[in-house]
């Protein structure tokens, strides 16, 4: 293989593994090393982004939130400051994770009822 095939090769693959999306608030790109990265929009300090391992570390701290959850349910996952925030807006947006804003104060999600286990359902079913 010549040196421009590796060149164009490899070019083609980072743009394979790469992938950035815009939302309303948030963007998040899968890097080439398989990290996730969720951002403020229109943001440039580090203090306004958090790196995950994989994406499905994303999805994992989703997993482990409750049915309704704010800023303060996303703390527990070691997060602090305005990136609590930002991930319950990333949630709430990305059409991965199957959740609705309830309220901006406090910042309030809810994930659907297919989300939900069931034993939550029974509790939703009460209220």
């Amino acid at each position: 293989m010549s040196r421009a095939d590796a060149v164009e090769l490899r070019e083609g693959l980072t743009e394979a593994l790469t992938d950035r999306r815009e939302f309303v608030d948030t963007a998040a790109t899968r890097r080439a090393d398989g990290t996730y990265v969720v951002e403020r929009r229109r943001a440039s300090s580090s203090g306004h982004r958090k790196v995950f391992d994989s994406f499905d570390d994303c999805v994992a701290l989703y997993d482990g939130l409750p049915a309704e959850f704010t800023a303060e349910d996303v703390a527990a996952g070691g997060l602090s400051g305005g990136r609590r925030h930002m991930l319950v807006r990333h949630f709430a947006e990305h059409p991965a994770f199957d959740c609705d804003l309830v309220s901006r104060q406090p910042l309030t999600a809810r994930k659907r009822v297919a989300d939900v286990d069931a034993t939550t359902e029974g509790i939703l079913e009460a209220e």
